[in-house]
């Protein structure tokens, strides 16, 4: 089984919070699948009864609590941190007795987390914001790594324009991001 995406399970929790069953099922079948990988590497094969639980309580916890997930938020890192309280709960009942486990709570979900999740969209908006030509030049050599040759022969453009477009395109969306209106608006 391929892993979803955020959108994929965001989209089958807001289904299952219509009232969807067969969404909440597959929605808790997959998760399922995460929390045991998610556990078990912080956990060790060792531990495979403790996983266990651990699932059966997180997924528990995420029943009892899907009704306090705000619809505008990250789905999975809303779970992740359902799944890491858990983890640390798992921690304390024991005493303390596995240090190293503690500290890869640390690690934990780094792909999930809200900023991971919502900053390509982020990118996103603040690039459509921009002329189409400038936005592709800055996707060219900042997101692809492109040369400003490479750059400037694709868009028709000298490279000293290129630099000067990326430049200004940049300014804009930094603005942007400060809330202040652009050179243009």
């Amino acid at each position: 089984m391929t892993q979803l995406s955020e959108p994929e399970l965001k989209a089958l929790m807001l289904s299952s919070l219509d009232g969807n069953e067969k969404a909440y099922r597959c929605l808790l079948n997959v998760l399922r699948l995460l929390l045991a990988s998610y556990y078990g590497r912080r956990l060790g094969r060792s531990h495979a009864a403790d996983v266990d639980d651990l699932v059966q309580e997180t997924l528990l916890a995420l029943h009892q609590r899907r009704i306090t997930y705000d619809r505008t938020r990250p789905f999975t890192a809303w779970f992740y941190t359902i799944a890491r309280h858990k983890l640390v709960d798992h921690h304390r009942r024991g005493g303390g007795r596995s240090m190293v486990g503690l500290e890869a709570i640390e690690d934990m979900a780094d792909d999930y987390t809200e900023d991971a999740i919502s900053a390509p969209a982020d990118l996103e908006r603040l690039l459509a914001a921009l002329p189409q030509w400038q936005s592709e030049m800055i996707r060219q050599m900042r997101l692809e790594g492109q040369s400003v040759a490479d750059t400037a022969a694709s868009s028709g453009r000298s490279e000293a324009m290129v630099k000067v477009s990326i430049h200004r395109g940049i300014k804009a969306m930094a603005a942007k991001l400060r809330g202040e209106r652009g050179e243009d608006g």
